[in-house]
C-alpha cells in the first residue's frame, strides 16, 4: 500500500481544504453527467464516421473507392484532435485566470451545439462539397470543446477531494468517457437494429442520436451550474496569485512534464481508439475485406457497447487502486495488460468473424478494455498532482490534448492504411504494441506525487519540482553535509 504525503510533513498545511460532503456529491454528479454528455457527442461522430459518413459525405469525393472513402471519413475524426490544443490553451488560460466552473459550462454548450447541427446537415448528394466542409467545420468545434473540457472537469473533481481520495474522485470524470461511449453505441444500436433498420438508418436514423444531444446538454448545463468553484481556484483568487500568462510559465518551467504526460496518454489513446474511434466497428463490418462473412452492424455495435461496460468497470476499479497502491503502479499494471492484449485483439476478432461466433468479438474487446481502464482511471489525480496550482488547468489540458494527437487522433486512419497495405491485422497489432510500450516507458520515468498539497502555499514553498517531494528534505540534508545527491 502506498502512503500519501501529508502536507504537515513537508512544512505546509493543505491550505485548500476539501469541500463539504454535500458539495463533493454535487461535484461528482456534475463531472460524471457533464463528461458523459461531452463524450457521447464525441463518440457519436466517431461511430457514424465508421458506419455512414463514408457514403453520405465522402463517397463521391473518393470516386466510389470504399477504402479511400473510409480513410477520408476517419481523417475527419483525427482532424478534430489537431484543434484540441487550441481548446486546451484557451480553456487552460481562462480556467487558470477566471475559474474552472465557467469553462466547464462553455465547453459543454459548444460541444452540444456542434453535435446537434451535424444532425441537420445536408449530405454530398444534396449540397456537393459544401456538405463535407460543413461537417469538418463542426467536427473542429467538437475538437476545441473536447480539448478544454477534460482539464476543467478533472480539476473540479480532484481539487474538491479529500487528499486520500483523489484517485477515486478523479476517476469519476474519467468514468464519463466509457459511459459516453456506452450511451453512444447503445443509441446507435437501438436506431440501427429496431427504430430505423436497414436503409432507413442511412437515410435518417443516424441523425436522431445527434439531435438528442440538445436534451442532454440542457440536463448537463443545469447540473454544472449548481456546483461551487474549485477551492484551489478560490484560494488563488483571494490571494491574487493568478499567473498573467499561464501557458508561457508552463512551457518555460514544466515542459518536460508536459511531454511525459502526453506520451503516457498517447499510449492509452492509440489503443483505445480501436474501440472508441470506430476502427473495430468498421473493420468487422467491412464487406470489402470479409465479403459475405462481414458481421452485422447492430451486432458489432452491441459488442462495442459491452466493451464500454468492461472499460467503465476497469476505470472505476482503477480509481480506488490508485489510492491504494499508487497512480504509477496502477498505470504500470494497465500498460502491461495492454501490451499483452493488442495481438489477441485481432486474433479473436478475426476468429469471430470467420466462425460467425459473436462471443470471440466480445472476448476480444473485453480483454482489451481492462488495460484501457487501468491506464485511464488514475489519470485525473496523477496529472493534477503533477502541476502547480497557478498553471494546473493549462498543464493538464495541454498534456491531454497533445497526447490525444500523438495517440488517438489518427489511430483509426493509420490502422486502416496498415491493413490495406499489408493485408494483415498483425501490422496494426505491432503499431498498437509500439504505442503501449511508449506509454509504459514514460510512466516509468514520471514520479508518483500522490498526496502532494495542491494549494498555493505549497507552490510558493519552492518544493514543486520534477522529482518526488518526499526526496526534497533528504536532498537538502545531503547538500548541507557537502555530499553529492545521486
Amino acid at each position: 500500500m502506498v502512503t500519501t504525503v501529508p502536507a504537515a510533513s513537508l512544512g505546509h498545511e493543505a491550505s485548500s481544504s476539501p469541500s463539504s460532503p454535500r458539495e463533493q456529491r454535487r461535484v461528482i454528479a456534475a463531472t460524471v453527467v457533464g463528461t458523459t454528455i461531452e463524450w457521447y457527442d464525441f463518440f457519436i461522430y466517431a461511430n457514424a464516421a465508421a458506419l455512414v459518413f463514408k457514403e453520405l459525405f465522402f463517397g463521391p469525393a473518393a470516386n466510389g473507392d470504399p477504402v479511400l472513402g473510409q480513410v477520408f471519413s476517419f481523417l475527419t475524426v483525427g482532424i478534430s484532435f489537431l484543434f484540441r490544443p487550441l481548446g486546451a490553451v484557451l480553456v487552460g488560460h481562462f480556467g487558470d485566470k477566471l475559474g474552472r466552473k465557467a469553462m466547464l459550462v462553455i465547453t459543454l454548450v459548444l460541444m452540444g451545439a456542434a453535435t446537434a447541427l451535424i444532425g441537420i446537415l445536408p449530405t454530398y448528394t444534396d449540397a456537393g462539397m459544401l456538405a463535407p466542409i460543413l461537417l469538418i467545420t463542426l467536427r473542429v468545434l467538437q475538437g476545441i470543446s473536447a480539448g478544454g473540457e477534460w482539464g476543467g472537469a478533472v480539476l473540479m473533481a480532484v481539487e474538491h477531494a479529500p487528499v486520500d481520495k483523489r484517485g477515486r474522485f478523479g476517476m469519476y470524470p474519467q468514468l464519463g468517457v466509457p459511459l459516453g461511449m456506452l450511451l453512444a453505441t447503445g443509441t446507435l444500436a437501438l436506431m440501427s437494429g429496431f427504430i430505423a433498420p436497414g436503409d432507413a438508418f442511412t437515410e435518417w436514423g443516424w441523425r436522431v442520436p445527434f439531435l438528442l444531444s440538445i436534451v442532454l446538454v440542457i440536463v448537463g448545463f443545469v447540473v454544472r451550474r449548481a456546483v461551487e468553484e474549485s477551492p484551489v481556484f478560490q484560494e488563488i483568487a483571494e490571494k491574487g496569485k493568478d499567473t498573467q500568462m499561464p501557458i508561457v510559465a508552463l512551457m518555460k518551467r514544466h515542459w518536460k512534464l508536459v511531454i511525459l504526460l502526453a506520451l503516457i496518454f498517447a499510449g492509452n489513446n492509440a489503443v483505445g481508439y480501436m474501440l472508441t474511434g470506430g476502427y473495430i466497428l468498421s473493420y468487422s463490418t467491412n464487406a470489402d475485406i470479409w465479403g459475405e462473412l462481414a458481421m452485422n452492424r447492430t451486432t458489432v455495435l452491441n459488442c462495442v457497447t459491452v466493451g464500454a461496460v468492461v472499460w467503465g468497470v476497469a476505470t472505476l476499479a482503477s480509481g480506488y487502486m490508485s489510492d491504494w497502491i499508487g497512480r504509477k503502479s496502477t498505470y504500470v499494471i494497465g500498460f502491461l495488460c495492454q501490451v499483452l492484449g493488442v495481438f489477441p485483439l485481432f486474433f479473436l476478432v478475426d476468429h469471430g468473424i470467420a466462425s460467425g461466433e459473436v462471443l470471440w468479438v466480445l472476448l476480444a474487446l473485453g480483454q482489451l478494455a481492462v488495460g484501457l481502464g487501468l491506464t485511464y482511471g488514475p489519470q485525473s489525480a496523477w496529472y493534477a498532482e503533477t502541476f502547480p496550482a497557478s498553471v494546473r488547468t493549462s498543464g493538464v489540458s495541454i498534456s491531454y490534448a497533445l497526447g490525444a494527437i500523438a495517440g488517438g487522433a489518427f489511430a483509426p486512419t493509420i490502422a486502416t492504411a496498415l491493413q490495406s497495405q499489408f493485408h494483415s491485422s498483425m501490422a496494426v497489432g505491432f503499431y498498437l504494441l509500439v504505442m503501449s510500450v511508449v506509454g509504459l516507458a514514460a510512466t516509468l520515468v514520471l514520479k508518483d506525487r500522490q498526496g502532494i498539497p495542491l494549494g498555493v502555499e505549497f507552490e510558493e514553498s519552492g518544493q514543486y519540482h520534477l522529482f518526488d517531494p518526499r526526496l526534497r528534505d533528504l536532498e537538502a540534508q545531503r547538500r548541507e553535509l557537502g555530499h553529492s545527491v545521486p
